[in-house]
């Protein structure tokens, strides 16, 4: 890009933000960051972001070239399962499934591209290979495909919902019934972009969840999904009322998660199973919980438990 040229016509009038992000195609965002560090200005007088550019203005670039940094790769993730079709990693929290915009943390395909696992071409670019994602904040099983054949089959499986996924999950307060299903389409909100809810013009979603072990303040539930919505589990709990223990964007009580030492939603995905894409053998993979989730879960016993003795 040319250090200094002349204001377009077509931008004369506008803000300066506004022309610049028009000039270099960046978000309107990182134009008002441009210019407020100076790498964007006017050429003999002073301006900042809402500087409304003038006819015979010159615009003077000195960007600072950025440097791709290699992306953080996550070696405490474990490999559970592989094959030549398949790899079935168990997902720590904080690793996202693949590379997106505004993520600068470590992927699972990354990761496992950086330890020379060959995966399938098929797929989108930056994506291949995945056909099931997990949130960056939840941890657990995730399987991703090796071979064209593993990507088109298990594709298939999972749109078709014949793979089971199972998690478990802590919800806040004492869950009414042992065993039920939560029924209720869900949307994107209207107060965020990054947040979900229940919304009669969203997508259909159901929930199945049977109590595991109760603890009063909270429940363990295994859950199963008929559907795969974004946030699903944490928005269906929410909305009757039972976020899940350290979710705070759902409504969870942010005392409790610290009393537990939670830093995320308790949430992990743990029991996958599928039938495999070559063999067609039934297969069925195991998870544990990771050390915060069980620290949580072993805090929440002993309160229980003092709770029970002193009644």
């Amino acid at each position: 890009m040319m250090p200094i040229v002349p204001a377009p016509d077509a931008l004369i009038g506008k803000r300066f933000d506004v022309a610049v992000a028009k000039m270099t195609g960046e978000s309107r965002s990182k134009a008002s960051d441009l210019i407020t560090s100076g790498q964007v200005k006017l050429l003999g007088r002073s301006c900042d972001r809402s500087t409304t550019l003038l006819a015979g203005d010159m615009v003077e670039f000195d960007l600072v070239k950025e440097e791709n940094k290699p992306e953080p790769i996550a070696d405490d993730m474990a490999i559970v399962y592989e094959d030549d079709d398949v790899v079935i990693v168990d997902k720590p929290v904080g690793v996202a499934a693949h590379a997106s915009v505004g993520w600068t943390g470590p992927t699972v395909l990354g990761s496992l591209l950086h330890r020379g696992v060959h995966i399938t071409d098929y797929g989108a670019a930056g994506r291949q290979g995945i056909v099931s994602r997990l949130d960056v904040g939840t941890s657990g099983l995730m399987l991703v495909c090796k071979s064209e054949l593993a990507y088109k089959e298990m594709r298939r499986q999972f749109s078709e919902h014949e793979v089971v996924k199972t998690y478990h999950a802590v919800t806040q307060g004492d869950l009414a019934q042992d065993k039920a299903t939560i029924e209720a389409p869900i949307g994107r909100a209207k107060v965020s972009d990054f947040r979900f809810t229940v919304t009669p013009s969203g997508k259909a979603a159901v929930t199945h969840w049977d109590v595991l072990e109760r603890f009063g303040e909270a429940t363990l539930a295994k859950i199963n999904l008929e559907t795969g919505r974004t946030h699903q589990i944490r928005v269906h709990f929410s909305s009757i009322g039972h976020p899940l223990v350290g979710d705070h964007m759902y409504g969870a009580n942010p005392k409790l998660a610290e009393e537990l030492g939670l830093e995320r939603q308790w949430l992990h995905a743990m029991e996958l199973d599928f039938r495999h894409p070559r063999t067609r053998i039934w297969t069925h993979v195991a998870s544990h919980y990771p050390a915060d989730l069980q620290h949580a879960l072993d805090v929440l016993r002993t309160r229980h438990e003092d709770r029970t003795d002193q009644s």
